[in-house]
């Protein structure tokens, strides 16, 4: 078994453009933010325990006058514009998706960072297999492995490699592209100009 490195003409809508650093920018932004869970939170005055009674009488203490132990100027009291939990999803049009994906995958292509391959023939899943193949196409650094959704024996050959992040084709972002350093594709995932960004 052999995975054959293929020369095909790559999509000049898709691999050929300008890149738009900052639409990228925009949309990396945005899709790191979505992944945000969002879910921190404290306790304003309102809501810690206690501080039901005044401490003291209004005036003649020479104090400063205070109606709640719980204030946020106390030890123990509730938290002043603290993080409540928030949704920090960003709205990104499509057409702005797909131009960031096109983007990051032609900033690839000029650097000569994309490995088109036949097939990911692999008979089972094997690791050492992987590990070798990625030598022999010479892709270098962190490598993202597109695969079809159907290849398993692909999916569980790289997935144990650091160096290697393997997606669907239907996933493939902008995001990914731009965190590796090699994007591998099979003939059968190779991105057209109508592709989007699925994040």
């Amino acid at each position: 078994m052999a995975v054959k490195k293929v020369t095909v003409e790559l999509d000049p809508q898709t691999f050929g453009i300008e890149p738009n650093v900052g639409v990228m920018h925009q949309v990396v932004t945005a899709q790191l933010a979505a992944r945000r869970a969002g879910t921190h939170s404290t306790k304003t005055r309102a809501e810690v325990r206690g501080g039901g009674a005044k401490p003291w009488k209004q005036k003649g203490t020479g104090r400063a006058r205070a109606g709640s132990t719980r204030s946020p100027i106390w030890i123990g009291g509730g938290i002043a514009h603290g993080p409540k939990p928030r949704d920090y999803a960003e709205r990104t049009n499509k057409k702005m998706k797909r131009l960031a994906l096109r983007s990051a995958l032609s900033d690839r292509a000029a650097e000569g960072k994309v490995i088109v391959v036949e097939d990911w023939n692999f008979d089972a899943p094997s690791t050492k297999q992987a590990v070798k193949t990625l030598g022999e196409l010479g892709a270098e650094g962190k490598v993202l492995v597109v695969v079809d959704r159907e290849d398993t024996n692909a999916v569980k050959s790289f997935a144990n490699l650091p160096e290697a992040h393997v997606l669907q084709a239907d996933q493939l972002n902008t995001y990914d592209v731009l965190v590796n350093d090699c994007v591998v594709f099979s003939q059968q995932t190779l991105p057209s100009e109508t592709t989007g960004d699925q994040s």
